[in-house]
């Protein structure tokens, strides 16, 4: 059985498909709250170091969308700070599978790290068929 170590923003649809593939893949998962996100700048740039800091901005969070960030305007030290800050800006999932680190679901890098086939293809787009933020989750004291 694999162990997948999954962050995720709670209650986001796209992520909830991503995690039933690698459930019906017979996978392990350890579900974390990206939003409740607890890592130093170098835990944090393990899992963004193989894309381009653009790359490491989630294109559908609030602040993305609406043009108050711009993904393209920021050095690698700069990013790594406003995604700690707000890790609501952070491409989600952070995947650690078999010690490789990944920021989201490139589903045919996990079949070769898993070395299984997901039976099913999981569409990246956001879920969410409004043009408002998701809500944010409720978080259990």
């Amino acid at each position: 059985m694999n162990l997948v170590l999954f962050y995720e923003k709670p209650g986001c649809a796209t992520n909830a498909k991503q995690k039933k593939v690698l459930l019906d893949a017979g996978c392990m998962l350890i579900e974390q709250n990206l939003l409740a996100l607890r890592m130093t700048a170098d835990e944090l740039l393990t899992y963004l170091k193989a894309r381009p800091v653009r790359e490491w901005f989630n294109p559908n969070a609030p602040d993305v969308k609406n043009g108050h960030v711009d993904p393209e305007s920021y050095t690698e030290e700069d990013a790594l700070q406003m995604l700690l800050h707000d890790p609501i800006l952070i491409r989600r999932p952070l995947i650690s599978v078999n010690g490789h680190r990944m920021c989201g679901f490139d589903q045919s890098k996990i079949e070769r790290l898993l070395d299984i086939p997901l039976n099913n293809h999981v569409d990246n787009s956001c879920s969410s068929s409004s043009s408002e933020p998701c809500p944010e989750p409720k978080l259990h004291k």
